[in-house]
């Protein structure tokens, strides 16, 4: 089920709520450029200065044991801390790579 905003009495404009929340109301980033030696704790150190970071979590190859696939993830305890952590982080420099940053897709 699809829920829309309606604005100013017409249908025209229709915005589907769920990406409209998506978009402002998410506490997790998707982290993506991080070197294949980045670990939790560098990443956690890094995000910390911008806020309360709840969770922490690398996605690592299976094959190779502890080596990083380039992407991670980091929850902030707060929408608003997580909004400043990507403003500040996105494109900024760590171990060695150019990282980026965007809001997690729940799915």
């Amino acid at each position: 089920m699809m829920r829309c905003w309606r604005v100013k009495d017409s249908w025209a404009a229709i915005i589907p709520a769920r990406r409209l929340w998506l978009r402002h109301a998410c506490s997790k980033l998707f982290v993506v450029g991080l070197s294949y030696d980045t670990n939790e704790i560098a990443l956690r150190d890094a995000f910390a200065e911008h806020g309360e970071v709840v969770e922490v979590k690398v996605i690592c190859d299976r094959s190779t044991t502890s080596k990083s696939k380039g992407y991670g993830f980091v929850r902030f305890s707060s929408e608003k801390e997580a909004t400043i952590a990507l403003q500040k982080m996105d494109g900024e420099f760590l171990d060695g790579r150019y990282i980026r940053v965007h809001y997690a897709n729940k799915g």
